[in-house]
């Protein structure tokens, strides 16, 4: 594969065949180390050393200096590993017709109530088992929208000690998540 690409630039360089072709030998190796280093499979690597000396052939201009060039041709690379893992790791988003050719069922109008509602009572139980500080703030922050500053005020505490309750708070609402919360209600009381 990278032999076809240093063909496919050569073409595009025209005159210039020389020199990109010492270019390209003198950078191949530690171009396709780097990447390699980056990604730790063999043909990936090779793949993604393909692509930046395609990328680097649209752009090159072989009157910069040896460094100067090499220093581009790192970036490239960079940017390249950048794209590879950023659409490696991007989830892969399906529309409704997929979802629904492979047999998942939408919920009926009756189940999405209840289930908003479930969610609202589950919201609700869970604020009841806090303590009423941690129940305060996150009703303002969360319930009514309120920024760090205007809790602050309306609590009479400082902005960093908003952060600081907060942060526990939704701590031990997470924690009250999984266990029966009007059991733990029940022994608050």
């Amino acid at each position: 594969m990278l032999k076809s690409v240093a063909l496919h630039m050569s073409y595009r360089l025209g005159a210039d065949v020389q020199e990109f072709q010492s270019l390209y030998q003198e950078n191949l190796g530690p171009i396709y180390r780097f990447v390699y280093s980056k990604v730790r499979n063999r043909e990936e690597a090779e793949d993604l050393t393909s692509h930046v000396f395609l990328k680097a052939v649209r752009s090159l201009d072989l009157e910069r200096g040896q460094h100067s060039t090499r220093t581009w041709l790192f970036q490239v690379a960079r940017t390249t590993i950048a794209d590879y893992w950023r659409s490696h790791y991007r989830g892969s988003a399906s529309s409704l017709e997929e979802l629904l050719e492979a047999g998942w069922e939408e919920p009926t109008e009756e189940e999405a109530v209840l289930g908003s509602s479930t969610a609202a009572e589950q919201v609700k139980d869970i604020l009841q088992a806090l303590p009423e500080r941690d129940r305060e703030v996150l009703t303002c922050r969360f319930l009514l929208n309120l920024s760090t500053r205007e809790t602050a005020v309306r609590m009479g505490l400082t902005e960093t000690n908003v952060k600081v309750v907060q942060f526990r708070a939704l701590k031990r609402a997470s924690q009250l998540k999984g266990v029966d919360v009007k059991e733990q209600r029940q022994a608050c009381l």
